[in-house]
């Protein structure tokens, strides 16, 4: 038997081989994607007081606002899209971020108060409220957990 005969089997079971990975890579690519990030701006009222108005157009979800009273801005306003992690943010911290399969899960720390962004509903200081576009929120002191909210514990 020729060597170029005896690799022929190697080099098509090689080429369905690199067709099933490709196909399969970019196919989660897509699915991982395709929904577009949560679009967030943060910026003001007119009393000067925090506000950030959530937007994910895929889930048909725009102009959710939530406005923190009591707060003052101390940082500029800015518009922040979720497409890659540890973005940085005006203001408030973000204390969780999974963005495997977008628009994914955020949980930030904005005042004292934990907004927990699921793509199925909205946690707001461990309470649910239902996505609904151009909805208020309002946030006050005295709606403050009792303990602050807390990134998890790193693994060991």
């Amino acid at each position: 038997m020729k060597p170029a005969a005896a690799a022929k089997p190697f080099l098509i079971i090689f080429l369905i081989v690199l067709a099933f990975y490709l196909g399969s890579f970019h196919g989660l690519e897509f699915l991982r994607h395709r929904k577009g990030p949560w679009q967030l701006e943060f910026g003001a009222n007119n009393q000067s007081e925090p506000t950030v108005i959530i937007r994910q157009p895929a889930s048909q979800i725009t102009n959710l606002t939530l406005v923190f009273h009591g707060e003052k801005v101390t940082n500029n306003a800015g518009s922040v899209s979720f497409s890659k992690v540890k973005q940085p943010v005006p203001f408030g911290r973000l204390l969780y971020e999974d963005l495997t399969f977008l628009p994914g899960v955020l949980t930030f720390d904005f005042y004292g108060h934990e907004i927990e962004m699921l793509p199925r509903v909205l946690v707001v200081n461990k309470r649910e409220f239902p996505w609904q576009s151009g909805a208020t929120i309002n946030l006050w002191p005295t709606n403050k957990p009792a303990t602050p909210p807390q990134p998890p514990k790193q693994r060991g």
